[in-house]
């Protein structure tokens, strides 16, 4: 078991930024990769980035503006999100998936960008 805790969510106006972190617990030594996904209210789930073993990926509508590190000791992965824009309203998801394929969802953390 993996128990995942996000954090940093806020309301920023457009062209702020925020940091979103990620914290996982539990059997750590058996994650995969680690990524973020978005939500907005009537939308799909959405990756917005991810990394494993060190290749990170970006959906392109963020590529330039964030960017996901993870810290392995501490078994974080954070998002750094610049120039943000209104649509990047959502709740974001930390996701973290395991060797076999088994995934571990967050509880989310509202992100609210004002114009």
């Amino acid at each position: 078991q993996v128990q995942v805790v996000e954090s940093g969510g806020g309301q920023v106006q457009a062209g702020g930024s925020l940091r979103l972190s990620c914290v996982a617990s539990g059997r750590t030594f058996s994650i995969y990769a680690m990524q973020w996904y978005r939500q907005a209210p009537g939308d799909q789930r959405e990756l917005v980035a991810s990394i494993s073993s060190g290749t990170t990926t970006y959906h392109d509508f963020v590529k330039g503006r964030f960017t996901i590190s993870r810290a392995n000791a501490k078994d974080t992965v954070d998002l750094q999100m610049n120039s943000l824009k209104p649509e990047d309203t959502a709740v974001y998801y930390c996701r973290v998936v395991v060797y076999g394929g088994i995934d571990y969802w967050g509880q989310g953390t509202q992100v609210t960008v004002s114009s």
